[in-house]
């Protein structure tokens, strides 16, 4: 006679025959990308992965992370535990007691998952996700139920019932896979940990630098989504859809076309083929649901995607911070306007115009090298010569062409100087640095520039470089080692920081009290480079007080200037830069401290009543005793 045990062991190995189907499908779909580095003794790493490296993210809502470890934590066990005492037909009662344990853990964190879906944040998708809680629930009290009839002799319909509960979880589990299911992320999640397109992610690394293309081997980014690498179409599909993503994504707060969650199922469906129709979250502002498709072989731009909607991008990498997948969103985007730019040209509104500047002048505004430094004229600043030496190289960046930018460089000579710092600045052989032309796809003209400065510094006899500008600061710092260029590079605001702490700078009495301050992260500092200490030290240094925003540090709000949005000038409903300037308001501050020519721009040009814009550097010579 055929028990519920023998019934329990069947349909273990049918789901197991189920779910390898489902995973051979899904796997099919990941190798129609191209070729990525590969070892199988990657997948030895996913346990530290999974429980060391991705603790500090999931961590950062608490409660999720608790439900989150019932949930996954007890139907791995229940799995693991049913394959051992049905799945080698053991029948251990006391096994079945443990099984019941783990199950009743599961239910609970089930339960307070449908909880959670009741009253759902609007980032959450809907569709299947909103099925889901009620499989779990079926899945891990119909376990439950089947453990305790078992062990008390089989009470027989309400086994049956039980079992009705356990297919049910077993099928969202197993087929799910290979149809795209929400499970889908249990198996591809922890296999794109083993696979992720950035493996120095897990060794401490921010790893924030964009990749190069191989341009004379005829990489020219993304056009379809066989373009993209088989490791990343595999980490599409690790996508939870919690839209923590979309709720820090400024383009998205800004009404402008782009939601990176969706822009994530997006390629999903270019993947597989067909359209967004079933799409359950929230759309791209001003673009209905189910009117794109795609298909692995199609273009993405004018069929899958809108080209608003990949020219949104800000590249602030709040996208991929709040991921709880380690999803990398930005280089998506990157290599899909790479193919724009590299093969068409046909980038928006003023972004052309400075990408024709960068090739004919090697500035952004189109203006002549020579006047570069003329802000420094009376200041008596050495321009460093072949030959000569010194132990700071001041690089200024594009913003020394704009004249509220001047006044913080002509302060940030006035703290070096004080400090005696030795440095000098290039003069008129400093070209662009080339990141705005890697944001916007002109991946040749930003090699150009990168290799050409690689050579001019080789050059040239310096310790350290310093830079106000965050941008031009992480593409020396962090890109342009690729390219042979090694050079030890910091920001303004640690070699103040580091000047205070020496006591090299000598400042005055306060005559009054100052006003209260708030302090805007630029992302290029902060989420690309990981400082947001020494600006807030430099503060607190010259006794200024620092009201934080909500969103700040790590979680700043982007000033809407990165990845070339200044020049693309995507229209939304409202400027980014008008809402990070809200975000200022907020905190009641009469002022905002900045450490990017770049933000200062973007916040400066913010109208109406407003707190005053105040640069790092500027702050500091203003409090110097001499």
């Amino acid at each position: 006679m055929v028990s519920f045990a023998h019934i329990l062991t069947g349909l273990f190995w049918l789901t197991m025959v189920v779910l390898a189907l489902g995973l051979a499908k899904r796997s099919a779909y990941w190798r129609q990308g191209q070729e990525a580095a590969f070892s199988w003794v990657s997948l030895l790493t996913v346990p530290k992965r999974y429980f060391v490296d991705l603790h500090h993210v999931v961590a950062r809502e608490p409660y999720i992370a608790r439900v989150h470890v019932a949930t996954a934590g007890g139907a791995v066990a229940v799995l693991g535990l049913v394959a051992l005492n049905y799945g080698l037909m053991l029948y251990q009662t006391w096994l079945d007691y443990v099984i019941l344990f783990f199950a009743l853990v599961m239910l609970a964190g089930s339960i307070a998952v449908w909880q959670r879906r009741r009253n759902a944040p609007s980032r959450l998708s809907k569709g299947a996700w909103s099925r889901l809680p009620v499989s779990l629930i079926a899945f891990s009290l119909g376990t439950a139920v089947l453990m305790i009839t078992h062990a008390t002799a089989s009470v027989y319909v309400i086994a049956a019932l039980a079992m009705v509960g356990v297919l049910l979880g077993a099928i969202e589990f197993a087929r799910g896979i290979g149809a795209g299911g929400p499970m889908k992320h249990a198996i591809a999640g922890l296999l794109h940990l083993a696979f992720h397109p950035r493996q120095d992610r897990f060794d401490g690394k921010r790893s924030t630098d964009l990749k190069p293309l191989n341009l004379e081997k005829g990489e020219f980014g993304v056009a379809k989504p066989s373009d993209i690498t088989w490791n990343r179409l595999l980490s599409f599909d690790a996508c939870v859809q919690c839209g923590k993503c979309e709720a820090n994504c400024p383009a998205f707060a800004a009404g402008q076309p782009l939601n990176p969650k969706k822009l994530i199922q997006d390629m999903v469906v270019g993947m597989v083929g067909g359209s967004d129709a079933s799409f359950a979250g929230s759309p791209y502002p001003g673009k209905p649901v189910g009117q794109h498709s795609g298909a692995p072989d199609q273009p993405i731009i004018g069929q899958l995607v809108d080209a608003d909607t990949i020219w949104s991008c800000t590249t602030c990498r709040a996208c991929v911070q709040e991921c709880p997948m380690l999803i990398e969103h930005v280089d998506t985007i990157v290599n899909i306007r790479r193919n724009i730019t590299l093969t068409t040209g046909d980038v928006p509104n003023k972004g052309a115009e400075a990408l024709e500047n960068l090739r004919t002048t090697d500035t952004v505004g189109g203006y002549p090298v020579e006047v570069r430094y003329n802000w420094s004229i009376d200041l008596d600043v050495p321009v460093l010569q072949p030959g000569q030496q010194t132990d700071w190289l001041l690089v200024a960046g594009e913003g020394a062409f704009d004249m509220r930018y001047q006044r913080a460089l002509r302060a940030l000579v006035k703290v070096l100087k004080h400090a005696g710092v030795q440095f000098a600045v290039l003069g008129s052989a400093e070209k662009d640095c080339g990141d705005l032309a890697r944001r916007l796809g002109d991946e040749a003209g930003f090699q150009r520039l990168a290799k050409e400065n690689i050579a001019l510094l080789k050059n040239l006899k310096f310790k350290r470089i310093v830079t106000p500008d965050p941008h031009v600061f992480h593409c020396l710092k962090n890109e342009y080692p690729a390219f042979g260029g090694e050079f030890e590079v910091h920001h303004h605001s640690q070699v103040i920081q580091s000047l205070m702490k020496d006591d090299r700078l000598r400042l005055k009495a306060s005559a009054t009290a100052m006003p209260d301050f708030t302090y805007h992260d630029p992302c290029y500092l902060g989420r690309y480079n990981g400082e947001t200490d020494a600006p807030r030290n430099v503060l607190k240094g010259i006794g200024i007080k620092v009201v934080e925003m909500e969103r700040s540090g790590m979680k700043a709000r982007c000033c809407g200037w990165g990845g070339g949005s200044a020049f693309t000038d995507i229209p939304g409903e409202a400027r980014i830069s008008d809402m990070r300037m809200q975000d200022v308001k907020s905190t009641g501050a009469a002022k905002v401290a900045v450490a990017c020519p770049n933000c200062t721009a973007m916040l400066e040009g913010v109208v109406g009543d407003r707190p005053d814009v105040v640069e790092l550097a500027e702050l500091v010579a203003e409090r110097l005793a001499d």
